[in-house]
């Protein structure tokens, strides 16, 4: 294209940046570092805005929702696509989270900000002891495996009539107000979103997607795979502790639903909305899912099937997830330049 004695010609708006160097950005001017971080700062800021654009309690309480199913989604991500654990077990890491906080927080007498943290911790470990016998265990034998804990977990409970049986713990702290319970959720979601984002390209990440990819060149090297797959089921698995016990302080109640296996289930479907294998991607099919699954919620039981073809359409027409496809489009944005 020719305006005036200047010649343009059309340029893909990462080209200059990808020639520099591969894999280490070097910025020539403020237009690549605001192509950069854009993604990344709609995100953080769209999560940050979000409680102060919505006057709505109701949907407010939604948005502290999505988050607990984005840190359940985050982990089903973690442990499937970077270390080759397809894990059903969301809701178990839910429910061991969301009563070990509820004990500390009732009958110790921890405040419910401790509560979580110990719970967290001490969650991830119990949930990495029982499944520790799992761990040789690969594909759909995992999966299999993973979703039986939740299922033993409610039933016992209500077998036994412990930890207040089928009617559950009540009496559990909220956390200090409402704007505390909205900003301390999105907070620890957007630092445990990044700090995985860190880790996945740190020695150790390349480690687990060895381990992933062909476990027997790990062993042969050397390495306990088995340690590895613990240490990864172990974040994982406190991740899902933090979001079941962030929930009971929502709700103020710790019961058996803590084991639901839509705890288990929506995750996966939102990892497969979002983009599998891309962490943010997860994030992402949850800002749609769940809200989607709220505005059903008058359907009833019909809700399901409206659900069930969201999800189809996805799975067929865009497999790769949201986030796959909107980098790609992302980074084919064209600019003009003169020659």
């Amino acid at each position: 294209m020719t305006t005036g004695t200047h010649q343009r010609r059309k340029e893909r708006i990462d080209r200059g940046i990808k020639v520099r160097t591969e894999g280490i950005y070097a910025l020539m001017s403020w237009r690549e570092l605001v192509y950069l971080i854009m993604p990344r700062f709609v995100i953080i800021v769209g999560l940050l805005v979000a409680p102060l654009m919505i006057p709505d309690m109701y949907w407010q309480r939604v948005i502290s929702i999505v988050c607990i199913y984005a840190l359940l989604a985050l982990s089903f991500d973690f442990l499937a696509h970077q270390v080759g654990l397809v894990s059903l077990g969301g809701a178990f890491f839910v429910g061991v989270g969301g009563y070990l906080s509820a004990v500390l927080n009732s009958v110790f007498g921890f405040a419910a900000l401790l509560s979580i943290a110990v719970a967290t911790l001490i969650g991830g470990i119990v949930c990495t002891l029982l499944l520790l016998p799992c761990l040789p265990l690969r594909g759909v034998y995992f999966a299999i495996v993973t979703l039986m804990y939740p299922l033993f977990m409610a039933r016992a409970i209500e077998a036994l009539d412990i930890l207040g049986g089928t009617d559950g713990i009540m009496g559990i702290d909220s956390l200090p107000s409402a704007w505390m319970e909205q900003y301390f959720i999105i907070g620890m979601l957007l630092l445990f979103l990044f700090g995985m984002r860190r880790l996945v390209n740190t020695d150790l990440g390349l480690v687990l997607r060895a381990v992933k990819d062909n476990d027997q060149a790990v062993r042969a090297s050397g390495m306990n795979i088995t340690s590895y797959k613990a240490l990864a089921v172990f974040i994982a698995s406190a991740i899902g502790c933090f979001a079941g016990a962030s929930l009971v302080h929502i709700y103020m109640w710790a019961g058996i639903s803590t084991f639901a296996l839509d705890f288990s289930v929506l995750p996966i479907a939102a990892t497969v909305i979002g983009g599998s294998g891309t962490l943010v991607g997860p994030v992402i099919g949850c800002l749609i899912l769940v809200p989607v699954s709220e505005l059903l919620r008058d359907f009833g039981t019909l809700r399901i099937v409206f659900y069930s073809l969201i999800l189809l359409a996805f799975v067929v027409f865009r497999s790769e997830g949201l986030m796959v496809y909107g980098q790609r489009k992302y980074h084919q944005i064209e600019r003009w330049k003169k020659i």
